[in-house]
């Protein structure tokens, strides 16, 4: 499954690293801005070591980040390969996007450019969205599920980026929202500063977050994982 967000700073990678440990799979970060390491903060907390294909210095969209730093742009059939070899080395993994559904990544053989759902279109994988939940956030969440499936690709679910302890009143009704505007079941929703936890923490945190099995949501029967 592909993990992308209905924008920047939703949650993404602490959504990656909850259901990283859940399922027990390592997350790639094909591409990786600025000075995050995503991929680090997911083995942190699940202690299951990931990848990632390319880094650039600064803190923009990937192609931005490559003209910027005048390095080469990501290779759309480049990445997909690298992808597809790694699963196919270590089995099944999780692939976190950057940023939004529509970022631009990288660009293809002929100069196009291309998206995490350019992606999930060329790997033929689902895709989860991981959602602000304050206001506003209806309408970005029903905006990125419509895109992905007008586009034939798949959307398993929803995780809510961060809920704080006591929420406000548009965060309640979003919650209870989400599901309805977008057709997809919000799987759970994480807690506000659950990515301030030591690891062990986090994993007993995750634990009872109630995530769904991942053969019950990727469409795989259970004796086949």
């Amino acid at each position: 499954m592909i993990i992308t967000g209905t924008g920047t700073g939703v949650g993404k990678t602490i959504a990656a690293a909850a259901l990283g440990w859940a399922w027990q799979q390592p997350v790639l970060k094909p591409l990786q801005t600025g000075a995050d390491d995503d991929a680090g903060v997911v083995e942190k907390f699940t202690g299951i070591a990931g990848d990632v294909y390319r880094r650039y210095p600064d803190p923009l969209a990937p192609n931005l980040a490559a003209k910027r730093a005048e390095m080469p742009q990501a290779d759309r059939e480049s990445v997909g390969q690298w992808i597809s070899d790694f699963r196919a080395q270590h089995g099944i993994c999780l692939v976190e996007g950057a940023g939004g559904l529509l970022v631009r990544l990288g660009t293809d053989a002929r100069g196009r450019d291309f998206s995490a759902l350019d992606l999930a279109k060329d790997l033929g994988e689902k895709l989860v969205v991981v959602t602000s939940t304050g206001l506003g956030s209806l309408n970005m969440a029903e905006l990125t599920v419509r895109t992905a499936e007008s586009a034939g690709v798949e959307v398993a679910g929803l995780v809510g980026g961060s809920v704080p302890e006591e929420p406000d009143l548009a965060t309640q009704l979003n919650m209870q929202e989400l599901p309805r505007v977008t057709g997809k079941n919000l799987w759970f929703s994480l807690p506000e500063g659950i990515g301030s936890c030591a690891p062990e923490e986090f994993r007993k945190r995750v634990d009872k977050l109630g995530v769904p099995a991942f053969h019950s949501v990727a469409g795989l029967p259970l004796m086949g994982l």
